[in-house]
This record gives C-alpha cells, sequence and structure tokens, in this order.
C-alpha cells in the first residue's frame, strides 16, 4: 500500500484546512487508518484514526475541532481541521493499519504503512 498525504499549508489561527490521504495499491476498506502529527523536535503524535467499520477516535487536544473521514470508493481517507491554532502546527503524517483495535489506535507501531507526510503551518 502507498499513501499519499496533502492538503497541508500555511494559515491563520482560526482557519481552516482539510488534508487527503490517498492510497494506491490496495483498497483501504479493511484496514484502520490512522493520522499522526510530529512538530520540531517533539515525538510523532496521533491524531485521530478511524476504523474500517467507521468508528472515529481523537485526541483529546483535537476533539470538536477535527474530524476523520474516509471515502472507500476513492480509497482516500479526510482529515478536516477548524479553529487551527499555532499549537497545531506540524507535519502530519497519514497511516494505515492491516489489523484494527481501536483501543490501541493511538500507537504509531501498530500501523504498518505510513505516507510521506504533509506540512501544515498555523500563524498567530
Amino acid at each position: 500500500v502507498q499513501l499519499q498525504a496533502s492538503g497541508g499549508g500555511l494559515v491563520q489561527a482560526g482557519g481552516s484546512l482539510r488534508l487527503s490521504c490517498a492510497a494506491s495499491g490496495r483498497t483501504l476498506s479493511s484496514y484502520g487508518m490512522g493520522w499522526f502529527r510530529q512538530a520540531p523536535g517533539k515525538e510523532r503524535d496521533a491524531v485521530a484514526a478511524i476504523s474500517w467499520s467507521g468508528d472515529t477516535y481523537y485526541a483529546d487536544s483535537v476533539k470538536g475541532r477535527f474530524t476523520i473521514s474516509r471515502d472507500n470508493a476513492k480509497n482516500t481517507v479526510y482529515l478536516q481541521m477548524n479553529n487551527l491554532t499555532p499549537e497545531d502546527t506540524a507535519v502530519y503524517y497519514c497511516a494505515a493499519d492491516r489489523a484494527w483495535h481501536g483501543s490501541t489506535w493511538y500507537a504509531n507501531q501498530k500501523y504498518d504503512y505510513w505516507g510521506q507526510g504533509t506540512e501544515v503551518t498555523v500563524s498567530s
């Protein structure tokens, strides 16, 4: 599975962006999908995830602002990010998990495939 993340950019605080993660090589319909982010000098942290059946999971820091969704027909996962703050500045990565368990949605090591990342910068 190859994952291509896109949609990052520079936005002012309070603005919105929608990230996309397009897959090729295999259908994503049976995979759990996650979005992670890594700010400069920090570890890669989980942001949101969606199971193959559509259950969603969010980090506390983005609840109510970010929405993860998937379109299996397009083999694409999205992350709608609203009310962005400078603390959301990071490189965002999408990832796919073949053996989905919701209880470990946040664990980097659970994911089998990773995209290349798309940079999000939020100015104050």
